[in-house]
């Protein structure tokens, strides 16, 4: 697989009029994703939130990719992502999930991709896989220090993911046997000279931490490295935190083209109790696209 256009296949959109940025914005429909913090709680209360969020409608679930709680004791409880994610995959049928992010660094790049893959079938129920490969270049050094990785620089850390893509991508078409469907690549971060490069040549979906105001800006810097690279960067799905944000400044991301939308939630009692609220919101927004498309496909000669 090479690091030309990727389209994600379950993710249709229609092109809507370019965006200031130069980006033209597809009409996408919004998700919504919950990130589960896999800190503070044993692994039993992280797979009934799991089963929970599912039957409430969520569309993806995240874990994080570290070894020791980002907040909180430091030395509490903590699980692993990819052996979570196996189990989780195993447990949910209708949701897509994935790590907000995985470490590069922690894992070689072929193993990331035969990992990748073998929960992409673990996933399938149906047929297709439910696996978002998300990754970036890993920044917790307490992570390097106690499993004996190489620290290095913030340069270096993402010359080494930029590196490691192309591997990944070629493993999945010599794999046997291969992924269920092109797994949908996420990256995270907002870098503007190495990551989003790195975004325009290989991601899926971007995962921006940015602000209204900053991801417009960065949405252009995305479009020059689009350009320069040789990719339409409609392609990409954004998405971004709702975390703290107000409805009016989830409402300013959602008017830039983001429509993957992460509640981030941790142990020891993950609090669901927003989630309902959001899914309320992300089928609103999706019924007007679906009104808008119905009204877009009638002959306007029939309107009259």
């Amino acid at each position: 697989m090479t690091s030309g256009p990727r389209v994600n296949p379950t993710e249709p959109s229609t092109p809507s009029e370019p965006s200031e940025t130069g980006r033209a914005r597809p009409a996408r429909p919004v998700r919504i994703a919950v990130q589960i913090a896999p800190q503070h709680a044993p692994y039993e209360k992280i797979r009934d939130t799991a089963a929970a969020l599912e039957d409430l409608g969520v569309d993806v679930l995240f874990n994080w990719d570290h070894f020791f709680p980002l907040s909180g004791a430091p030395d509490g409880l903590h699980f692993e992502s990819w052996t979570m994610l196996a189990a989780l995959a195993e447990q949910t049928s209708r949701v897509e999930l994935g790590a907000l992010v995985n470490c590069n660094s922690y894992r070689s790049a072929n193993l990331q991709a035969d990992m990748a893959r073998t929960i992409d079938h673990i996933s399938a129920k149906g047929g297709v896989g439910r696996f978002i490969f998300g990754t970036g270049s890993g920044w917790f050094e307490r992570d390097y220090d106690e499993y004996g990785y190489e620290f290095g620089t913030a340069g270096q850390r993402l010359d080494a993911l930029a590196a490691s893509l192309p591997v990944i991508e070629d493993r999945w078409t010599r794999l046997n046997p291969p992924p269920t469907r092109a797994i949908p690549v996420l990256i995270g971060g907002g870098g503007e000279k190495k990551t989003l490069r790195i975004v325009a040549k290989h991601a899926d979906i971007w995962h921006s931490f940015s602000d209204a105001a900053t991801l417009e800006r960065k949405l252009g810097i995305l479009a020059e490295h689009g350009r320069a690279v040789g990719r339409d960067v409609a392609e990409i799905e954004i998405s971004t935190e709702i975390g703290g944000r107000s409805r009016v400044e989830v409402e300013a991301h959602h008017a830039l083209g983001a429509t993957m939308f992460t509640i981030g939630i941790t142990g020891p009692d993950y609090d669901i109790s927003e989630v309902g609220d959001w899914l309320a919101w992300r089928d609103e927004k999706n019924a007007h696209l679906t009104a808008s498309a119905a009204g877009d496909a009638i002959d306007p000669a029939e309107r009259s």
